[in-house]
């Protein structure tokens, strides 16, 4: 065994004739009885105590010590003592992400984690304070999506606790804690009508926006973004290499959507809008810091600056522009109708197109086509319509001899 079992009630004397002699210690009936002690991996003495009775169990508890040490899987008791804040603390000084990502996280668990489990030491955390902390975000009416990013992030600081070995095991992994649900939401792009005229009601120098997202599948930040440079008339393409980003509501350039740069597509209907707007409104060159607030300076000649000639804030232009295009238009705000619906309505023109999922994933920009088919699937044409028109297509185009389908030989 690595350590000793002292027992605190009793002490052994040796006499002066060297033999020796069990008597009581002054703390004999008083207090935990047995402490169990050993020297753990970084050198130092630790110990637990335990009551009268209960030796065997002290013995138990250092056996599983050793063997947790042997093993590599060796906790220290007292490393869990830390609370829920303290880890929080260290765990997000101890991040490399992307600035605006970090400032996101660190806002979802001040304002959600800490209120509720801030206090508790973290080897006091139980499945049950998970449950019921999910159980108060939902009733203060947290939206489920909102929800599942702000439990992904608990579950990402405790699992670093576990690899830490401050505890043993990650509350939130418990088969009794439900992540929440994400809500059913199936897409419904919109019609050209409404591209149209929600276009027709924006300010003339911000309508090619439109035409970029709805165009191109940019995402607003991207759009916001877009230099002159990024645009290739001669090769009909369009390079996505930046954003217009805010981080504690400062604006910053950035790369586009998890670090990703992509190439798209210009169609010709674009290109001759863009061609357009760049004769009436010249670009101008924007200098921001670069990913994070206090990055160094990058400039770009941008195709969408404000009139002052500055970047885009998205917060001004979906208050100032994009809304009153809305209710001009008759277009019910909400999420749905943010501008992301003109990214939905280029994914269901090319769907339609009979465009495959690989390559139209690669032009949102999505980390993984299978991402872009499960939120577009429904869009797809049926394997019914797609069947029938296969068939169709092939006897179509076949010879006129008579061995069609309905010439088949008698047997």
């Amino acid at each position: 065994m690595a350590g000793h079992i002292q027992d605190r009630w009793y002490k052994t004397e040796t006499r002066s004739d060297g033999k020796t002699t069990r008597g009581k210690t002054d703390r004999h009936g008083t207090g935990m009885r047995y402490r169990a002690r050993y020297v753990g991996p970084d050198g130092t003495e630790k110990s637990k105590s335990f009551p009268d009775g209960q030796k065997r169990v002290a013995e138990k508890w250092l056996s599983q010590i050793e063997a947790d040490m042997a093993r590599g899987q060796y906790i220290d008791p007292r490393a869990g003592r830390v609370t829920v804040r303290q880890h929080a603390d260290r765990w997000l000084a101890s991040l490399t992400m992307d600035p605006g990502t970090f400032v996101s996280t660190e806002m979802r668990i001040r304002l959600h984690v800490l209120p509720h489990l801030g206090s508790r030491s973290l080897d006091s955390l139980r499945p049950v304070h998970v449950r019921e902390w999910l159980r108060k975000l939902e009733d203060g009416g947290v939206a489920a999506a909102y929800q599942r990013v702000i439990f992904a992030n608990l579950n990402a600081m405790l699992a670093a606790a576990v690899d830490d070995r401050l505890i043993a095991h990650n509350p939130c992994r418990s088969s009794s804690v439900k992540p929440p649900k994400p809500e059913p939401r199936r897409i419904v792009p919109w019609r050209p009508e409404r591209v149209v005229a929600v276009r027709s009601a924006m300010p003339e120098r911000y309508r090619p926006t439109v035409d970029v997202a709805g165009g191109c599948g940019m995402r607003q930040g991207e759009v916001l973004g877009l230099a002159v440079d990024d645009v290739d008339f001669a090769e009909g393409v369009v390079h996505v290499v930046r954003q217009v980003k805010l981080i504690a509501g400062k604006q910053v350039f950035a790369l586009p959507k998890g670090g990703k740069t992509r190439t798209v597509p210009l169609p010709e209907s674009v290109a001759r809008s863009l061609e357009a707007h760049i004769a009436k409104h010249p670009p101008k060159a924007v200098s921001l810091p670069w990913r994070s607030v206090d990055g160094s300076p990058v400039t770009a000649a941008l195709l969408f600056p404000n009139i002052e000639g500055r970047a885009v804030n998205r917060v001004v232009f979906n208050r100032v522009v994009w809304r009153p295009a809305l209710d001009t238009a008759g277009v019910p705000r909400g999420r749905e109708n943010g501008m992301h619906a003109l990214r939905h309505f280029y994914a269901s023109v090319l769907l339609d197109a009979g465009e495959n999922i690989k390559a139209l994933s690669e032009y949102l920009g999505h980390h993984d086509p299978g991402f872009t088919l499960r939120t577009y699937t429904h869009l797809m044409p049926s394997s019914e319509k797609r069947t029938r028109e296969a068939v169709n297509r092939a006897f179509e185009d076949g010879s006129d001899a008579d061995d069609g389908p309905t010439t088949a030989q008698e047997g």
